[in-house]
């Protein structure tokens, strides 16, 4: 082997980064944007799981930039549940592939129900949040 690849450092893979300066003027012109954004999570709730955590914050930009990363995490586990729903559908057999409602209309989009089975392997796989059932639900 030669020496010289043991000690050069890693590249980045051909991701091309921004410098630090950006970074810090791009945050800069995102942190004024939060104080006119209503996210979907209240800032009286974030605050209350806040506090409840011991994080005490009176700038209202950070209870919102918190209630923002709060919407992307649901989002996201919400979607996941979702393809686990989706894929889990679609390998069972199609009893009636054409089914109709109580007026005789054929259903053309299938409506989803997220549930504790489609929501566990979600979170587990994806997040290593092990959920489980109460034995007197199952």
């Amino acid at each position: 082997m030669d020496n010289k690849n043991i000690d050069q450092k890693p590249t980045n893979f051909g991701i091309n980064r921004p410098k630090e300066t950006i970074q810090k003027n791009t945050l800069s012109e995102f942190l004024p944007q939060l104080e006119n954004y209503q996210p979907t999570i209240p800032d009286a709730v974030t605050c209350y799981y806040m506090n409840g955590s011991g994080l005490n914050s009176s700038d209202p930009r950070i209870v919102r930039l918190i209630s923002i990363a709060a919407q992307k995490f649901i989002s996201d586990v919400a979607n996941d549940a979702l393809q686990y729903c989706k894929t889990k559908s679609s390998a069972a057999p199609a009893t009636n592939k054409n089914q109709k409602d109580k007026d005789g209309k054929v259903i053309k989009d299938k409506k989803y129900v997220l549930t504790v089975d489609d929501l566990a392997p979600a979170l587990n796989e994806n997040y290593g949040i092990k959920v489980t059932q109460m034995k007197y639900l199952t």
